[in-house]
């Protein structure tokens, strides 16, 4: 048996009662929240408004993928359209896993955050506290300048400049010490807390900061701290190998610009594994769970977790367009928005052949879950959950 497959057995062992234990979205409410969230509308139930459109888009071949609704807890509409794997015939269902893409950034947020509610990092320390071999001045950029993509480190969040020999790497130590090893030879690309800049690179040192503090790898770490307490049994970094071999994980396609879609597995758009800015795999209600993990306060305590959760940062329709006029943050490995007067966080995810994201309404209880296996814009779905969502 796989170390893969032993784990999701074990973890499947643990995880019978999947939202049994959803304290505050079970219970959330504030104002007319509790009267406004105990019937949900029809148009976010089977047969409703919302699981129309998707249905549409996926007929129309604009969505692949799996969309999960649940409220108070429950789940209370999914649905999967398209195929994991078009070569194997295999379709998407339920508890199919799919690449998560910068999703990823919210496990390494909890990480952190986890680290210093145990003392062991700090947010206001700089990152030379906890690596070496950084120039002077990147080594004085702090770990919360990292988190909130304010630190000017690395390459900028879209660039085609790779480090050299990257696509050589096909082992974690090759991906983790050449990414180590290329990033201390960048220079800072703006004084550190003057503007934002969305950074994968940044949120990839501060994997390594996780690593150095608690002294495990940052795999590791992330497992036992993240995904085994939220009970997340279709969830981890997989490999190449793995993914092309589990027909539960699905397989990323990409759309080229003749329209043909093409199989990113075999290709460099697919690391050998994932890493602290993206790659985790991840199935719809494992993302549910981990989002009731979370904000009910079992992965960090109440402070914390509104702390990660909260925005730090006002994002300008440049840093990050809106859906709908909304005023957007950007806060530990969380965006913030608020849409309607409601309060929305999470994470959202894109690149070749992958597309999520994640929406927790905690003023009212609802969790709206999207992931693709396809690179098309699943900005429409996104749209139209929020507004459905907050529109009573």
């Amino acid at each position: 048996m796989s170390t893969v497959s032993s784990r999701r057995s074990i973890l499947g062992l643990l995880g019978a009662a999947p939202v049994a234990v959803a304290g505050l979205l079970a219970t959330a409410g504030t104002g007319d929240a509790g009267e406004a969230g105990h019937r949900p509308p029809p148009d976010l139930l089977p047969g409703g408004r919302f699981d129309r459109f998707v249905a549409d888009r996926a007929a129309a071949g604009e969505f692949s993928g799996t969309v999960l609704v649940a409220h108070q807890g429950k789940p209370v509409l999914t649905r999967s359209h398209g195929m994991a794997d078009e070569a194997r015939g295999v379709d998407n269902d339920t508890n199919t896993s799919f690449d998560l893409a910068s999703m990823t950034k919210s496990f390494t947020a909890v990480a952190v955050a986890r680290l210093v509610q145990e003392g062991k990092l700090s947010f206001h320390e700089p990152l030379g506290a906890y690596l070496g071999g950084f120039p002077t001045d990147v080594a004085r950029v702090t770990v919360h300048q990292l988190l909130t993509h304010t630190s000017g480190v690395g390459r900028p969040g879209q660039t085609n400049q790779r480090p050299p020999g990257e696509e050589e790497w096909d082992s974690e130590d090759d991906i983790w010490q050449g990414m180590s090893a290329y990033l201390r030879t960048l220079p800072l690309r703006f004084t550190p807390g003057t503007q934002y800049s969305y950074s994968n690179d940044g949120y990839f040192v501060l994997g390594a900061i996780v690593a150095a503090a608690s002294g495990q790898s940052y795999y590791d770490y992330v497992r036992q701290h993240v995904f085994t307490p939220a009970v997340l049994t279709d969830t981890d970094f997989y490999t190449r190998p793995t993914v092309v071999a589990d027909r539960g994980i699905a397989h990323g396609y990409a759309t080229q610009p003749s329209g043909e879609r093409v199989d990113i597995t075999n290709t460099p758009w697919l690391p050998y594994i994932g890493s602290p800015y993206h790659g985790a795999f991840s199935s719809a209600p494992d993302i549910l769970r981990f989002a009731i993990a979370l904000h009910d306060n079992r992965l960090l305590s109440p402070a914390f977790t509104r702390l990660v959760t909260s925005g730090k940062h006002a994002l300008s329709p440049v840093d990050k367009p809106p859906v709908d006029g909304e005023l957007q943050f950007y806060g530990y490995g969380h965006n913030e928005a608020i849409t309607a007067t409601r309060r929305v966080v999470g994470h959202s995810g894109s690149g070749p052949g992958r597309a999520t994201n994640l929406d927790v309404f905690p003023d009212t209880g609802w969790v709206v879950v999207i992931l693709s296996n396809r690179d098309t814009t699943i900005k429409p779905i996104v749209a139209l959950s929020r507004q459905l969502a907050t529109s009573r």
